[in-house]
C-alpha cells in the first residue's frame, strides 16, 4: 500500500492534483453519505418503533373496545326487566320464559357492532345453561342452547361466588366448547415453525379456545345470587377483530396468540393462507410469555423478519394466557433504506465525477506555471540568461516566479562579475609581463636621451626633439608604473580610521587643482559609526581618483556630492555623485575593464577604475556605478566596518579580484 501511494504521489503533478481533488471529494461525499445514511437509518428505526408503538396503541384500543362490547352485553342483559322476570320460569323449564329470553338474546347477538363468533348464555347458580345462542364467524345463528354446564370455568366461578362482574381474556376448554358447538372452529392444528420453542406454552393449545368473556351476576330481589349472564367472543379461526384493526387503523399485521399459538392473524404464509397454527419465536416466547414483559424489536414471524411489538394478554386472575402482536414487514423499511442508499451512492458518484471534471482545469491552472518554470530552468541550464517567467498575482506561485527571476538576474550579474574578474586576472598577468619587459628599455632610452639633452648646446635645433623624447619616455614610464601598480602584490594595512575625516582630507587635497575650478563639493554625511577598519593610503587613492574623474566629467561648473550612510552595524555606504556628462549605457559594463578609457590618446591609461576596483575588493567591499547621459554619474562604494580583525590582508591584485 505504501509503495502504491508513493508511486501515485510520485507521478505527474497534474494527475496527482486531479486524483487528490477526486479523493477529497470522494472522502467528503462518502463521509457525508455515511453520516446521512446513519442519520436516516436512525430516523427510520425511530420511525419504525414509533409506528409500531402507535399500531399497538390502536390495536389495544380495538381489543379493549371488543372486550367492553362483550362485557356490556352481559351487563345490559342482567339489567333487562324481561330477562329478570323470565329467569325463574327458565329455571323451571317454562317454554314461554325460555322463548322470551331467547328472543332477547337473539336480538342482542345479531346486532353486535364488530361481528365475529359470539356466545350469549343465561346460567343458573350452578353454571347450567338455561338459554343460549351462538353466532358463527360467518354470521349464522345456531340453534337455541338449553343444555350444558360452564360452572367450572374459573371466571364464572368467581362471579357466582363474589357477585361481582368480570371481563377478561380467558381460555375455554374444548369440552365446554363442545357443549355449544364451537369445538370444530376452536380446533387448530399446530404447524412446525422455524425458531419456535420446543414445547407449546399451554398444553391445551390447538383444542381450547382463547375467548373474550364478560360475566355479570343475576341477583334476585333479596340480594341473592341466582345465576349469571355470559357473553363471549371466540378468537380461534375468527379474523374479524384482526382484520378490522388492519383496515381501520392501518396496521400492517395483527395477531392474537393463545399461548404461543396463532389463533387469529392476518400474517400470511408463502402460499397466501393465514398463518393460523404457526407459533411465536422462542426469543419472544421467553420475554412475553415467561417473563410477562413487552417485546419490541425485530422478530422472525413465520418466514420473514418483522418490526414487531408484543404485549402479554392476562385472564381475570392476571395470569398470562397469550399475547397481542402488531408488526410491519422489515422488507418495506429496508426497501426505503436501500432506495435512499442507492440515491446517495448515485449522488456521491456524480459529485466525484463533477469534482474530477472541475479538478482538470484547476490542476492545469496550477501546473502550467510550474511547467513554464521547468522549461525556463532547462533554458537557464543551457546558458540562456535572458529567460524569465511570468509572475502574475500575489500567490505562492507568483512569489516563486519572482524568486526565479531574481535568481536569474543574480546569476547573470555573478556571471558577469566572474568574467570580469577572470579578465582582470588575465590582464594583470599580461600587464606584469609587459611592464617588466618595457621597463628596462625605457630606462635606457631615458638615460641616453637625458645625456644627449645635457650635451646639446642650448641653441641647438635638436634640443626640442630630445626634450620630446624625454617627455614621451617619462610618459611611458608612468604608464609602465601604472601597469606595475595594477599587477604587483599589494598589502592592505588595515587600521581604525575616521572615514569622514579621510574624505575631508581628500577634498582638501584635490580642491586646489585646476579641474575643480567652478565645481562645488557637497558633504552629506549621515554616518552613526564613523570609525572603520581600512588602509587609509589605498582608500585615499580610491576617492582621489573618483573625485578627479567626476571633476573631469563636469567640464566646467557643477557639483560633486559625497554621501555617507550606515547600511547596518557591519557595513557603510559612500556615494560619489556628479552632475557631469554621464556614461553611455553601452560603456557601463566596461568601465572597470583594464585599459578601457573614453579619454583622448595621451590623457589616460584606462587603469584608474580597475585599480579602484581591486582596492575595494581587497577590502572585502563592493563598487557599483549608475549613470545617465547628460545628468551625471554616481559611484557607490560599500565597505565593511571591520575587515579581518587583528590581521593584515595581503593578496595580489589578481587574487583580490578573483576573491
Amino acid at each position: 500500500m505504501k509503495s502504491i501511494i508513493s508511486q501515485i504521489l510520485g507521478g505527474r503533478l497534474q494527475i496527482v492534483l486531479i486524483l487528490g481533488f477526486s479523493l477529497v471529494a470522494a472522502f467528503t461525499v462518502g463521509l457525508s453519505a455515511v453520516a446521512i445514511s446513519r442519520v436516516i437509518s436512525d430516523y427510520l428505526t425511530m420511525a419504525e418503533n414509533e409506528r409500531v408503538a402507535r399500531d399497538m396503541d390502536l390495536a389495544n384500543a380495538f381489543y379493549q373496545l371488543k372486550l367492553d362490547e362483550v362485557a356490556a352485553i352481559s351487563n345490559r342483559l342482567v339489567r333487562d326487566p324481561w330477562v329478570q322476570q323470565s329467569f325463574q320460569g327458565a329455571r323451571q323449564n317454562d317454554a314461554a320464559a325460555i322463548q322470551t329470553i331467547d328472543q332477547i338474546i337473539t336480538q342482542k347477538i345479531t346486532v353486535l357492532a364488530l361481528g365475529g363468533t359470539h356466545l350469549i348464555a343465561i346460567l343458573d347458580k350452578e353454571g347450567n345453561i338455561l338459554v343460549g345462542r351462538v353466532l358463527s364467524a360467518d354470521g349464522d345463528l345456531m340453534p337455541v342452547l338449553t343444555l350444558g354446564n360452564w360452572g367450572n370455568l374459573a371466571i364464572i366461578e368467581t362471579v357466582l361466588s363474589t357477585g361481582k362482574e368480570q371481563a377478561a381474556t380467558e381460555i375455554v376448554p374444548d369440552e365446554l366448547l363442545t357443549q355449544v358447538g364451537l369445538e370444530e372452529q376452536a380446533y387448530i392444528a399446530l404447524i412446525e415453525t422455524p425458531k419456535a420453542a420446543d414445547n407449546p406454552f399451554d398444553t391445551r393449545e390447538g383444542k381450547a379456545g382463547l375467548t373474550l368473556i364478560g360475566v355479570s351476576p343475576l341477583i334476585d330481589d333479596d340480594g341473592h345470587i341466582v345465576g349469571a349472564i355470559l357473553a363471549a367472543h371466540l378468537f380461534n379461526n375468527d379474523f374479524t377483530l384482526v382484520d378490522r384493526i388492519k383496515q381501520v387503523a392501518g396496521v400492517d399485521t395483527v395477531t392474537i396468540f393463545f399461548g404461543d399459538l396463532r389463533v387469529s392473524t392476518n400474517v400470511l404464509n408463502d402460499d397466501g393462507t393465514r398463518a393460523v397454527g404457526t407459533r411465536v419465536s422462542e426469543e419472544v416466547f421467553e420475554v412475553v410469555l415467561l417473563q410477562d414483559r413487552d417485546y419490541v424489536g425485530d422478530a422472525f414471524v413465520v418466514n420473514e423478519t418483522y418490526i414487531t411489538r408484543y404485549e402479554p394478554l392476562h385472564d381475570h386472575q392476571d395470569q398470562v394466557v397469550g399475547s397481542l402482536y402488531v408488526g410491519a414487514r422489515e422488507a418495506v423499511f429496508q426497501a426505503l433504506v436501500d432506495t435512499f442508499q442507492n440515491r446517495v451512492i448515485l449522488i456521491a458518484l456524480v459529485s466525484i465525477l463533477v469534482a474530477a471534471v472541475i479538478a482538470i482545469p484547476i490542476a492545469h491552472l496550477i501546473t502550467r506555471p510550474i511547467e513554464m518554470m521547468v522549461d525556463a530552468t532547462q533554458r537557464l541550464a543551457e546558458g540562456d540568461m535572458t529567460v524569465r517567467v511570468q509572475a502574475q498575482g500575489n500567490g505562492e506561485l507568483a512569489v516563486l516566479g519572482q524568486s526565479f527571476n531574481s535568481m536569474v538576474e543574480t546569476l547573470n550579474h555573478t556571471q558577469q562579475e566572474l568574467l570580469h574578474k577572470e579578465k582582470l586576472a588575465s590582464m594583470g598577468q599580461l600587464a606584469a609581463g609587459v611592464a617588466h619587459e618595457l621597463n628596462n628599455p625605457l630606462g635606457t632610452i631615458l638615460l641616453f636621451s637625458d645625456a644627449m639633452s645635457n650635451e646639446l648646446p642650448k641653441d641647438s635645433p635638436h634640443s626640442k626633439d630630445v626634450e620630446m623624447i624625454v617627455s614621451e619616455a617619462l610618459r611611458c614610464k608612468r604608464i609602465v608604473a601604472d601597469l606595475l601598480n595594477f599587477s604587483r602584490q599589494q598589502v592592505v594595512l588595515a587600521r581604525d580610521i575616521d572615514i569622514q575625516g579621510l574624505l575631508d582630507h581628500v577634498i582638501d587635497e584635490v580642491s586646489y587643482q585646476d579641474a575643480f575650478e567652478g565645481v562645488t563639493i557637497v558633504r552629506n554625511y549621515q554616518l552613526d559609526q564613523r570609525t572603520i577598519q581600512a588602509d587609509p593610503v589605498q582608500l585615499q587613492q580610491v576617492f582621489i581618483n573618483l573625485l578627479n574623474n567626476a571633476a573631469e566629467a563636469i567640464k566646467g561648473k557643477g557639483s560633486i556630492t559625497l554621501t555617507t550612510r550606515q547600511m547596518d552595524n557591519k557595513r557603510i555606504e559612500i556615494e560619489v555623485s556628479d552632475t557631469g556628462v554621464g556614461i553611455p549605457e553601452e560603456n557601463i559594463n566596461k568601465i572597470f575593464t583594464p585599459f578601457f578609457t573614453t579619454k583622448l590618446v595621451g590623457k589616460g591609461t584606462g587603469l584608474g577604475l580597475s585599480i579602484i576596483y581591486g582596492i575595494i575588493k581587497m577590502h572585502r567591499g563592493q563598487i557599483t556605478v549608475q549613470s545617465e547621459v547628460g545628468k551625471g554619474t554616481t559611484f557607490t562604494v560599500i565597505l565593511p566596518v571591520r575587515v579581518l580583525e587583528g590581521q593584515m590582508i595581503a593578496n595580489t591584485a589578481m587574487k583580490n579580484v578573483i576573491a
